[in-house]
C-alpha cells in the first residue's frame, strides 16, 4: 500500500512548491479575505506543473484554512493570517523536524489533557457520541489527505467540548502543522486502523469517566508518532 510522500519525492517536492509560491503570492501580494487566486488552468500554465500537482496544491492549502474553493467562483483566500503560521513553524520547505514534532505534540497535550478536571465537568454523552461518529468516518476514507483531516476534526472536537473559544482558536491556528504531522509516515491502513483503535480506547475513557486512562491513552496517542523520525520515546505521563 502507498505511504504518503515524503521529502526528496519529486510528486511531493513539485506540490511543495507550488505551496510555497501561493503563500508567497497571497501575503506579498496584498491579498485580503474573499480575493480570488488565479484559476486552475492558470496556475498550470504559471508554474508548468500537471493539474494533478496543482490540485493537491491547493488541497493542501485548503486544508490549512488558507483559501477556501467554492463551485462557480474557484479559490478565494481565506484567512491570510495563516501564512504566519507557516512562517512561525518553518513551512518553507513543509518539514517536520524530530524536535518540532515533539514540541508541538507537547503542546497539544497542554491543550487536550491539561485540564481535564474542567473537560471531565463539561463532558455530555453528545460529545461522546460525536466523537464515535468521527471517528467511525476513519475506517472508510482511502485519502491520507482526507483522513488526516477527519483526525484533526476528532480532537478539535475533543477541545471543544471545554467551550473555550481562545483553546479553540488556538488549534486552529495550529492546524498546518498539525495536518502535516498527521500526515507523516501514515498511509491508509494506519488510519483505518491504528489511529481509529488508540481514538477508540481514548472515547472509552471519556464515557468510563476514567480521568487517568484518558491522561494515559491520548497521552500515548499524541506522541507516538514519534517512530516515523526513528530513536523512538517513551510516551507516558
Amino acid at each position: 500500500m502507498q505511504a504518503f510522500p515524503h521529502e526528496g519525492d519529486p510528486a511531493r517536492s513539485a506540490v511543495d512548491v507550488i505551496v510555497r509560491k501561493l503563500r508567497h503570492h497571497i501575503a506579498d501580494g496584498g491579498l485580503t479575505v474573499g480575493d480570488r487566486l488565479p484559476t486552475e488552468r492558470e496556475l498550470c500554465s504559471q508554474f508548468s506543473a500537471s493539474r494533478n500537482t496543482v490540485r493537491e496544491a491547493m488541497r493542501i492549502l485548503k486544508a490549512y484554512g488558507l483559501v477556501e474553493i467554492r463551485p462557480k467562483v474557484g479559490a478565494t483566500v481565506a484567512d491570510n493570517r495563516m501564512s504566519q503560521i507557516f512562517e512561525l513553524f518553518s513551512f518553507n520547505t513543509l518539514e517536520i523536524s524530530k524536535q518540532t514534532f515533539a514540541d508541538v505534540q507537547t503542546f497539544r497535550r497542554l491543550l487536550e489533557i491539561g485540564p481535564v478536571e474542567q473537560l471531565f465537568e463539561a463532558l455530555e454523552d453528545t460529545d461522546i457520541a460525536d466523537l464515535r461518529q468521527l471517528n467511525a468516518r476513519l475506517k472508510d476514507i482511502s485519502d491520507v489527505g482526507e483522513a488526516s483531516d477527519i483526525d484533526f476534526q476528532f480532537h478539535y472536537r475533543l477541545v471543544s467540548v471545554l467551550d473555550n473559544q481562545t483553546i479553540k482558536e488556538v488549534y486552529n491556528l495550529l492546524k498546518p502543522i498539525i495536518m502535516r504531522i498527521m500526515e507523516n509516515g501514515k498511509t491508509r491502513r494506519i488510519f483505518q486502523t491504528e489511529t481509529y483503535s488508540e481514538h477508540e480506547t481514548v472515547i472509552d475513557a471519556l464515557e468510563a469517566r476514567d480521568r487517568l486512562a484518558f491522561q494515559y491513552r491520548l497521552s500515548t496517542h499524541l506522541m507516538i508518532g514519534m517512530r516515523y523520525f526513528g530513536g523512538g520515546m517513551k510516551t507516558g505521563i
